[in-house]
């Protein structure tokens, strides 16, 4: 059974950072594409970050210079850090998995407010 398992979320003002997490079991984590989506409300979801089996990185420009994705194939374990945070950022982020199938995270909140 495939799961991905995402932390880190919350709530913080504008200018802060957040880490998230996304814990992959049940797939060979290293054979597969790692990205980060979110989904803010009424709006549709977006990819925010990938990072390719290969080590491959792609941003959206929304987030270009303040998000960093990295992963660590012996804990298979994907990770968004995310810095000088606005407003607009305030979505649900999604973790997902694209290789031979496609998975996806139950998501974690993100809330950036004062």
């Amino acid at each position: 059974q495939v799961q991905l398992v995402e932390s880190g979320g919350g709530l913080v003002q504008p200018g802060g950072s957040l880490r998230l997490s996304c814990a992959a079991s049940g797939i060979i984590f290293r054979f597969y594409d790692m990205g980060w989506y979110r989904q803010a409300p009424a709006e549709e979801r977006e990819l925010v970050a990938q990072i390719t089996s290969g080590g491959s990185l792609h941003y959206a420009d929304s987030v270009k210079g303040r998000f960093t994705i990295s992963r660590d194939n012996a804990k298979n374990t994907v990770y968004l850090q995310m810095n000088s945070l606005k407003l607009e950022d305030t979505a649900v982020y999604y973790c997902n998995a694209h290789g031979r199938s496609i998975f996806w995270g139950q998501g974690t909140q993100v809330t950036v407010s004062s």
